[in-house]
Formats: structure tokens, C-alpha cells, sequence
């Protein structure tokens, strides 16, 4: 338990600096149409992507040829950003006979959360941890899992989110539970991390829940847009992923996300979304094909643009001035 609070101290207070101003939402376009990523997709499920910070290395879940238990967490890295992604490594000791799966980086990448099955743990399955000491390398710490009474329980944990607000450096930990007390099928959870060190009780978020599943979320690191994965009725699949965004971190979240639209997402299963640091590539997960057909899960990024700030305001700006003639008359 030593070794697990100073690991969160450490997390608690590696970066942003508490008492800075309520920022302000980054303007982006449109999402382009979604391509499988090939260099990483094979006849296996691959799914539950994510990105380094540089971008040149990704985490995922597969369990394809040399898996070690029912699902195995892999990495795969590449020369550069627009570079194909090289051959797929096992994430080796880290992993067991058991269903690892749904990576998620903390923001300094020295601490990896997981998910997992494995017999030790609490429940069903749970969010476990491991930790390197320098993020060029990939070895990793022995696995521990978090507590079971905090963030793990007798039921199934799955799917943890890290988010560290830039306004107050608080550390949370989102995830997905079927535990009783939620809305639904799963429920997202968070637990923040306290003065003491340690993960606190997970609560209910109701904003990213629903009576329906819904399982992992993903923030952009500025804190004013959410992703969460969600089979909630007037969803165009089975499993889609929605959206929710704030103006400024003190702005509570809209109490109902919004389904992206097609392209990004299809009548198959389209979820566990994640986004580059900058926020202009998103990875997911989908079994849509080119038939009619769902199959297995594969690897997808879409990609926008952002929108520099000056423009964003010179167009309002228009905008309003083509509202205010049309209103005189005087166009």
C-alpha cells in the first residue's frame, strides 16, 4: 500500500499549477471520415487504442496470435506522426491467463491503468496500475490493483479514463461499473484522488450515465470536451460514441451528451473513443465492414482540424453582422 501512495502522490502533483484562470473551449471542424488503421488491425479484435503524447507510440487491446490470456494489452510504435505503425509487441509480464485490456496513460505516461479479470483481484474484473520510470522504455512495473474498497468492488470495474484538471491539478479517475446504485447497465464512476494520496470512493457521474451501458469516457485534456462510449436509446448502432462540451472548468457538463454524427459512427459497434494530446485525431474502436455485416473489432482514427482563434472570432463576427443587416435591412 506504501508503493501505491506514493505513486498517487506523485500523480497528484506533477503539472499544472492550481489556481489558474477558467479556460476557455478550443474551436474544431468537422471529424473526417474514419479509416481503419491497417498497419494495426488484423483477422483478431484490436480495439481500446491510445496515444502516446508524441504520438509515435500506441497502446491496445487484442487477442490475436501470441496472446497470452483471453485478451492481451500490445504497443506498437512508428518513426513519425504520419508514419505506418511498425510491428505489434505483447506488453509481456504485465499481462496474465486473464482478459487484460482497456489501457489508459496517465499524463507524465509513467503510470498505465488497466483493466483485468486476473483471479487477485476484487471482483468480476478490475482497474489495475503499472509503472515505468522512464516513458522511452517499456518496462513495466509488476501490476497492482487499487483498492477494493474505492475504486474496485465485488462487481465489474472496467474501462479507467485519467484526467487531471488544469485549473486545480486534481487527479480523477473515471471508469465504467455495473455495481448496484447506478442508472443502468454500467454506469461511469470517478474517483479523485485525495490530500492523503489515494484513489477516494468512486461516485456517480449522472451526466456521462445513462439506464443503458455506458462504459468508457475519455477528456480532453483541456477539460471542455468528453467522449463517452454508450448503448443509450436514439444512438445510430448498437454502441456509439457520444460527446459533451463546456464552455470554461467551471461549466457543469450538459446532463445529456450528444451523438456524433456519421461518419464516426455506423449501425455497427463504434466505441472506447480517445484523442491525440492536441486533440485533432481520435482513435476508436468499430466492427463495421464493408458489408452488411458487423464483424470482429478493429482500429480507426478519424481527424480534424483546429480552428486558430482569431478566425473562429472573425467569423462570429460576420456572422453577426449578417444577422444585424438582415434585421435593418441594410444588405
Amino acid at each position: 500500500m506504501r508503493r501505491s501512495l506514493i505513486l498517487l502522490c506523485l500523480l497528484a502533483s506533477y503539472t499544472a499549477t492550481p489556481g489558474t484562470s477558467p479556460r476557455r473551449a478550443e474551436t474544431f471542424g468537422d471529424w473526417s471520415t474514419p479509416f481503419p488503421v491497417a498497419s494495426l488491425n488484423t483477422d483478431s479484435n484490436d480495439m481500446y487504442a491510445v496515444l502516446s503524447k508524441d504520438e509515435l507510440t500506441v497502446y491496445f487491446t487484442s487477442d490475436r496470435q501470441g496472446t497470452i490470456g483471453l485478451d492481451d494489452l500490445w504497443y506498437a510504435t512508428r518513426d513519425s506522426a504520419d508514419a505506418a505503425w511498425g510491428p505489434a509487441q505483447n506488453m509481456g509480464e504485465i499481462n496474465s491467463v486473464a482478459a487484460d485490456s482497456l489501457p489508459m496513460l496517465s499524463y507524465d505516461e509513467h503510470v498505465m491503468f488497466f483493466q483485468s479479470t486476473r483471479a487477485e483481484g476484487c471482483g468480476k474484473g478490475d482497474i489495475w496500475m503499472t509503472r515505468r520510470r522512464d516513458k522511452r522504455s517499456q518496462d513495466w512495473e509488476v501490476p497492482i490493483k487499487l483498492g477494493c474498497d474505492t475504486v474496485n468492488t465485488g462487481a465489474n470495474e472496467t474501462a479507467p479514463a485519467f484526467f487531471e484538471n488544469p485549473g486545480t491539478a486534481e487527479v480523477t479517475l473515471y471508469f465504467g461499473s455495473d455495481r448496484t446504485g447506478g442508472l443502468g447497465d454500467y454506469d461511469v464512476y470517478a474517483s479523485v484522488v485525495g490530500e492523503d494520496g489515494y484513489f477516494g470512493p468512486g461516485l456517480l457521474v449522472s451526466e456521462f450515465s445513462s439506464p443503458k451501458r455506458d462504459t468508457r469516457i475519455f477528456i480532453r485534456k483541456d477539460g471542455l470536451e468528453a467522449f463517452i462510449t454508450s448503448s443509450r436509446d436514439t444512438g445510430q448502432g448498437r454502441i456509439d460514441i457520444w460527446t459533451s462540451t463546456r464552455e470554461t472548468l467551471s461549466d457543469p457538463w450538459p446532463p445529456i451528451p450528444i451523438d456524433l454524427p456519421s461518419p464516426i459512427n455506423s449501425t455497427c459497434d463504434d466505441g472506447s473513443p480517445s484523442l491525440s494530446r492536441d486533440g485533432t485525431t481520435l482513435y476508436f474502436f468499430s466492427n463495421r465492414t464493408t458489408g452488411l455485416q458487423c464483424g470482429n473489432r478493429d482500429i480507426w482514427y478519424a481527424t480534424r482540424e483546429k480552428i486558430k482563434q482569431e478566425n473562429a472570432i472573425e467569423g462570429m463576427v460576420n456572422t453577426f453582422s449578417q444577422m444585424v443587416a438582415r434585421l435593418t435591412g441594410n444588405h
